[in-house]
């Protein structure tokens, strides 16, 4: 080895080379396993590949082939076909960001109803590890947003996607969670967008990132299923309505088949449902759609 050659790394730094970008280092996949996996705890299993279409997609295929045990963790360098809500794309430069899905299994303990709280929970769990590691206040645009500060401007840095997979009695559920981490703007793919980088995290290292957003997930989802998915019970409902940017705001709910609804978001019900307080008194609760947040009335 010379001299001036890092430890542990291969003599050549050409483009196709792991460590062509040292701004974007890749994942230590070996010490996220020692670092993550316990047998006492949630997770199982956890696989880095360079690149594929959707880690979502890829686990959602694992599962339709055969059994899959819960804590199965798939991050990828790179996506170059991940989905966010309304099938919409979610690209980035590779190593710019976390791509990561998971697979649950709550089981029989937790009523079907209330599995419409896990992309919440993710969402609580990914801006809680957010706060305590890069120092980056996260909102929550509901159901599955992460939004952040960027130059005085509310951007999306994140979200998440949820799919029940197999029949009642015997479900799974894959959450996928993509963040920005290191995009510059020049990189951003609309520019409404935003990443942890130039929301001012304190630094873009995706390991300890990944630790610790896993390590919260698992925080929540134990005491999430502990309470029979009573997500007042394990205080996950008050952490949700805390950080959530929608509630008491004017928004427009687009719902499946080509509706609308609109009106103030007062609350987020039991079942993780958001409750709007229309113009004519009364209260629509919304389970699934895209919701725009609207400016005040003046």
């Amino acid at each position: 080895m010379t001299p001036d050659m890092p430890p542990n790394r291969p003599p050549h730094d050409g483009p196709g080379s792991r460590w062509s970008n040292l701004d974007r280092p890749p994942l230590n996949a070996a010490a996220l396993r020692r670092a993550l996996l316990d047998p006492d705890g949630l997770w199982t299993e956890l696989d880095v590949v360079e690149e594929t279409g959707s880690t979502n997609s890829d686990l959602v295929e694992r599962l339709h082939k055969g059994p899959v045990e819960e804590g199965t963790v798939l991050v990828a360098e790179r996506q170059t076909a991940g989905r966010g809500r309304l099938d919409r794309d979610w690209t980035a430069p590779a190593r710019s960001g976390l791509f990561l899905s998971f697979v649950l299994r709550p089981g029989p303990d937790v009523p079907l109803r209330h599995w419409g709280w896990l992309p919440l929970l993710a969402g609580v769990a990914t801006a809680t590890a957010l706060s305590r590691t890069a120092g980056v206040d996260t909102a929550l645009k509901w159901p599955n947003d992460l939004l952040a500060d960027v130059d005085g401007s509310e951007r999306k840095i994140g979200g998440v996607l949820t799919e029940l997979i197999g029949d009642p009695e015997h479900s799974a559920v894959v959450v996928g969670i993509g963040l920005n981490v290191s995009l510059r703007a020049d990189e951003l793919p609309v520019p409404q967008a935003g990443s942890l980088l130039l929301a001012g995290a304190q630094g873009t290292d995706r390991d300890p990132l990944l630790r610790a957003v896993l390590r919260s997930v698992e925080t929540w989802y134990t005491r999430w299923r502990d309470a029979g998915g009573d997500a007042a019970a394990c205080g996950l409902a008050e952490a949700y309505a805390a950080g959530c940017a929608t509630l008491g705001r004017p928004v427009r709910a687009e719902l499946p088949g080509g509706h609308a609804a609109e009106g103030e978001a007062v609350a987020v019900d039991g079942d993780g449902c958001l409750v709007l307080a229309t113009s004519d008194g009364v209260l629509q609760p919304v389970s699934a759609g895209d919701v725009v947040h609207l400016r005040p009335p003046v």
